[in-house]
Order: C-alpha cells, then sequence, then structure tokens
C-alpha cells in the first residue's frame, strides 16, 4: 500500500472542526435509501426526457437545444459518482455501489481509481506534503493559467487533449500498465480489480462504435461516449467553486473550501456539493443534510458566496494573479 494511503489524517485531531453536538451530528450522519432512490429517479427522468426530445427533434434546430441539456444532465452524473463513492447516497451499500459504477461509466471515472484517489483528495486536501492530488479537474489546488483555466468552459475542449485524458488512463490499466496514479493511491491488492474495471470500460466503448456502426446510426455515440465532453464544462462553472485560488497547507477546511448558493436546479445536478466546506469537514453527512448541518455551523464559517457570480468575483482575480505570482491565494476571513 503507498504511503499516502496509510497517511490518511483527515480525521486527525490536528484538524479543525466546527462545534457540533454529538446527537446532533448523528442525526445527520443517519443514512436513508429515500433520499437517494427519489434523487436518481428524478435525474434519470429528466435524463430520458432530454434524450427523447433530442431525437425526435433531430435535424432541426431545437435538437441542439435539447442535446445541451441532455449533455449538461448526463455529465451531472459526477455528482451521483461523488455522492456514491461516499456510500452516503443510500443507506443500502448495494444500491450505492450499483449507481456508483454506472455514474462512473457516464464521466470516464474508472470506479476503483477514483474512489482510492478521492480520498487521498479528502486525506490531504490542500496539503502540499501531497504533490500527486489525482482529482484531475482544476477545482483542485492548481495554479492554473488563465488559457487554460478558460477552456475548461468550453464545449468538446476535452477532445483537444484525449492524449493526457482519464480515457487514456483507463486504457492503460485496461492493458496492463501501471500508472502514476496507481502507484500511489491504490493498495496492491486492488490494481487487479482497477484493471478488470477498466477492461469492462474499454469494452463498453468499443461496443457502443460497433453498435453505431451496425445501426448506421450516429446516436449511440451521440448519448453515450460526446455528451461528457459537451456537457462537462458547463458543469465546470460550479465545480470550480470548489478550491480554486483558496490557500494550501491549512489543515482548516474553512480556508481551503468554498461554499456558495446554487439555484434550485443547479443545486440539485450538483446534489447539493455546493456545500464543500461543509462536506470537506464531515463528509459521513449525506448531501441532502448538508443544508441542515450549514445551519447549525453557520457562525462558525466565513460568509457564503451568494452564487455563482459572487464567486467568480474572487476567482477570476485570483487566476490572474497566480499565473504570475504562484504563492497568492484569496485570503479568507473568519468573522468569528
Amino acid at each position: 500500500m503507498s504511503n499516502i494511503i496509510k497517511d490518511i489524517n483527515n480525521f486527525g485531531n490536528d484538524w479543525f472542526r466546527c462545534t457540533i453536538s454529538k446527537q446532533s451530528l448523528k442525526k445527520l450522519t443517519y443514512r436513508s435509501n429515500w433520499p437517494g432512490i427519489r434523487h436518481v429517479s428524478i435525474y434519470f427522468l429528466i435524463l430520458f426526457l432530454f434524450g427523447y426530445m433530442t431525437f425526435i427533434s433531430w435535424g432541426t434546430w431545437w435538437s441542439l437545444f435539447w442535446y445541451l441539456l441532455y449533455a449538461l444532465v448526463y455529465a451531472s452524473s459526477n455528482a451521483i459518482w461523488h455522492e456514491t463513492s461516499h456510500r452516503t447516497a443510500f443507506r443500502s451499500r448495494a444500491l450505492n455501489n450499483f449507481f456508483y459504477h454506472i455514474s462512473s461509466f457516464m464521466t470516464n471515472f474508472e470506479p476503483i481509481r477514483w474512489r482510492w484517489s478521492h480520498a487521498v483528495h479528502h486525506s490531504y486536501t490542500a496539503s502540499s506534503a501531497n504533490p500527486h492530488d489525482y482529482e484531475v479537474d482544476m477545482s483542485i489546488f492548481s495554479r492554473p493559467r488563465l488559457s487554460s483555466f478558460l477552456l475548461q468552459f468550453v464545449p468538446l475542449s476535452g477532445l483537444l487533449s484525449l492524449h493526457k485524458s482519464l480515457q487514456k488512463e483507463t486504457l492503460l490499466h485496461a492493458l496492463g500498465f501501471s500508472t502514476p496514479v496507481m502507484k500511489e493511491c491504490i493498495p496492491e491488492n486492488e490494481r487487479s480489480k482497477c484493471r478488470f474495471v477498466a477492461r469492462i470500460h474499454v469494452s463498453l466503448w468499443i461496443t457502443i462504435v460497433v453498435v453505431a456502426i451496425m445501426l448506421n446510426s450516429i446516436f449511440p455515440i451521440l448519448f453515450f461516449l460526446i455528451p461528457f465532453y459537451v456537457g462537462w464544462p458547463i458543469t465546470m462553472l460550479w465545480a470550480l467553486t470548489q478550491h480554486v485560488g483558496l490557500p494550501a497547507d491549512v489543515k482548516d477546511h474553512r480556508f481551503t473550501c468554498r461554499s456558495i448558493y446554487l439555484n434550485p436546479f443547479f443545486s440539485f445536478l450538483y446534489w447539493k456539493m455546493e456545500y464543500h466546506i461543509e462536506h470537506h469537514m464531515f463528509p459521513m453527512v449525506p448531501s441532502y443534510n448538508l443544508p441542515k448541518l450549514y445551519e447549525l455551523i453557520k457562525d462558525q464559517l466565513p460568509k457564503r458566496k451568494t452564487g455563482l457570480f459572487d464567486a467568480y468575483k474572487e476567482i477570476i482575480p485570483a487566476v490572474l494573479k497566480q499565473s504570475k505570482d504562484s504563492k497568492y491565494f484569496i485570503p479568507v476571513k473568519i468573522t468569528k
């Protein structure tokens, strides 16, 4: 097992945690199947509706409108992946695992790799002691160039960098190669499972392409391979608010994470991960209880951003400054 996995320390006494009674926290960490079942049912119903509207309007400009909505919802499966990876979406372990594997395929996240690398991200949030935080989106503590930051918001831009994409990593695992993330994050006894699941993903990609050729139809590719690249940049609008511009090497999630307000539709797609300080500080609290958690500890938190515009008012200037000064970070004020 790698040193990173051995040294997981997010729950150590040296990390700051807001004061909350044990009784209240116990209630908030209680998991139920119903909220998760309701969420995924509505999610896949919306996804099917937008996909159906795309299909029946094909050949008109309306199809572009419906497909963009379909792609946005499809890429938002990342939120299902995230909640089920913590096993907080459902009380049932089987339901968590079932939807974890489905959403992992939808987001191009090989599930074994990402379960372990996400544990590393939570354990070493904003720590320079962990030089390789393999949460590859730029919501992590990188110091991005302005051009690469802006490119995150361009649909299909991910196709320009397939040579360093998650698909390439999955393909390497499927072919039996040991990548850096496998060596650093995944225990040795889990690596064969990672390669096996990677081969399933690659087989599914090939099957989708073969079916499209056999049917002489673009729809299998349009609905199952491409939407992630079309919709992902839109979902980055809220995902990039998580950590960008904030300081590193502080064992206090109030300084290294950012919570914001989102409208109900975005909040549903994001599955309440806009409460990001709260999530990192208490990762075993199900997403549907994060608003309740916020109400109990909000007097101990920095002021929550009122929306995307409010968040990007500080993120964009920070990215500009960090492109010239890698040591710059946004100062966070705690009123109490």
